[in-house]
């Protein structure tokens, strides 16, 4: 059969690769052409567009390149029905990929796969009308989705697991324990992957560990992206290290964790290291007024909303502070109350996120229901 793919950015990239493999290995006769990245691009097919040709974030990036979006939206329009696939599989990215889904439903009698369902349950929960009209099939990879989709919103999905889980277990089963040795425990940060991120959040980070230099050292997880002079003003005189590519590693080596929220959140309590959730915000007295009036969840880490309850402290906003910081972080890296009720929320987190491997389980689904929709 033929997979017409659609993703926006790295970690799509990341995702939609392993469904690939996933595919030839269930569809021996599988062809793909794809908007996407490298690691897809490794896989076979045809890529048609780079990701980082569609991976505008934010008003004013978007307002500035919006000839560019509109181009090459029109340009996948375009190509998708000359190519004719017998589905259109979109990852993530709705701002891009509910707009095909909305033309290929109009226009054409292709049908619409969603892998990686948006997150509406947190934000523009108005989309729920498009997807219903628009996607045949949605795949999430979040359990807490399921009530949120079938329940609120009475639109039957389909869970197939977590690929960070599937990540994370396969690093684990072959990890070799090569790792930069040092001579204290490592108190791990992860700062987040953008510059504006890692500007806001690191310098914070770092002055409320300073107490703990003596103690500790501490390792920053480098951004792929981000060079290491732009660390380097942040650290002062301080002996911090940084590693590159290595986050899993720093992990699986560390006693404790300051991270910004993001999926690092979880990967963080797979690998069982006790963390501080920390996020910066312009404006923060603001932005914690407006969180409690927009936000649609009670939560902001994957952690807490995969286990319905505060497992890991969350520092946001107004909240995230130097001494708030010392505070949660002097709490967790002591053998006590907090520290093991942490790691008891993180194996329910593994319990609920199930055994399934995400891209195989998908797969396996994804071409019984091509193959039932032929045979009808």
């Amino acid at each position: 059969m033929k997979y017409y793919l659609i993703v926006g950015e790295a970690s799509g990239d990341l995702h939609a690769s392993c469904l690939m493999h996933s595919l030839k290995e269930k569809d021996h006769e599988a062809e793909f052409r794809f908007f996407g990245g490298d690691l897809m691009a490794a896989e076979g097919g045809t890529i048609v567009r780079h990701y980082r040709e569609l991976a505008y974030m934010g008003f004013i990036p978007v307002l500035l390149h919006l000839p560019t979006i509109l181009k090459n939206m029109k340009m996948c329009k375009r190509d998708i029905v000359e190519w004719r696939p017998d589905v259109v599989i979109l990852v993530d990215y709705p701002g891009f990929n509910l707009k095909i889904a909305k033309f290929l439903k109009q226009k054409t009698s292709i049908p619409v796969f969603y892998y990686i369902s948006p997150k509406i349950w947190a934000w523009k929960e108005y989309r729920i009308k498009n997807i219903k009209r628009d996607v045949d099939q949605l795949f999430s990879i979040l359990p807490f989705e399921v009530p949120f989709f079938e329940v609120k919103h009475h639109y039957p999905i389909h869970y197939v697991g977590n690929p960070t889980a599937d990540e994370v277990r396969r690093f684990k089963t072959s990890y070799d324990g090569r790792f930069p040795t040092f001579s204290k425990p490592v108190i791990a940060i992860l700062a987040g992957s953008r510059l504006h991120e890692i500007k806001d959040n690191l310098p914070v980070m770092l002055r409320a560990t300073d107490h703990l230099a003596d103690r500790f050292q501490l390792v920053v997880a480098g951004a792929p992206s981000v060079p290491h002079d732009y660390y380097l003003q942040f650290f002062g005189n301080r002996k911090v290290e940084i590693v590159y590519d290595q986050t899993y590693p720093l992990l699986m080596n560390a006693h404790a964790a300051l991270v910004t929220s993001g999926t690092a959140t979880l990967e963080t309590a797979l690998f069982d290291v006790p963390q501080v959730v920390c996020y910066a915000t312009p404006l923060p007295r603001l932005i914690s007024v407006l969180r409690r009036i927009l936000l649609k969840v009670k939560y902001v880490s994957l952690v807490n909303l995969i286990a319905d309850s505060e497992v890991v402290k969350e520092l946001v906003a107004a909240d995230y502070s130097e001494e708030n910081v010392r505070r949660e972080i002097d709490a967790i890296i002591a053998d006590g109350p907090q520290r093991n009720a942490m790691k008891e929320g993180y194996a329910e987190v593994w319990r609920r996120l199930g055994k399934e491997s995400a891209p195989d389980n998908a797969a396996r689904q994804i071409v019984k229901l091509l193959e039932s929709s032929s045979l009808a």
